[in-house]
């Protein structure tokens, strides 16, 4: 194989590991949470935050969902185009004073720091999915094993 021809592959295995979403494993979003100050946020334990990060994306940072009213959610808090972020296109309260591709990179803090805006403004109920797959469950398993 030429040199080229090497060089080429790398180029093209570089895109595609620069162009993959970083899906989260449980326990290393459980470990960046901490450490951003989300244990007890709000009075919203870490488990919390690690159930709704898994029901919203899958610990997905590059997830997206168009909603029925045509906004949008964007990164592993699944935050909406509508009140926290602007897209350029779709009418926006920008709550967070953020562009929605903020959301979707592998560095998250940016992320965290809108959820914290959005818990201390709404609670952690804003979050639908929190209502229907973590709030009054034992969620401890989405911990546990973590050090955290």
């Amino acid at each position: 194989m030429s040199e080229i021809s090497t060089m080429k592959i790398w180029v093209l295995l570089l895109l595609v590991a620069v162009a993959s979403a970083k899906v989260f494993d449980r326990c290393e979003l459980a470990k960046t949470l901490k450490a951003a100050g989300m244990s007890g946020f709000k009075g919203v334990s870490l488990a919390e935050w690690v159930c709704t990060a898994y029901a919203e994306s899958l610990y997905n940072t590059q997830a997206t969902n168009k909603n029925a009213d045509g906004s949008m959610d964007y990164g592993i808090f699944q935050i909406n185009d509508r009140w926290w972020c602007s897209n350029g296109q779709f009418p926006s309260n920008n709550g967070c004073k953020i562009s929605c591709s903020q959301l979707l990179t592998d560095d998250i803090s940016t992320a965290i720091q809108c959820a914290k805006i959005i818990v201390s403004q709404q609670g952690i109920s804003a979050w639908v999915v929190w209502q229907n797959a973590c709030a009054n469950k034992d969620v401890s398993q989405y911990i546990a094993g973590c050090g955290v």
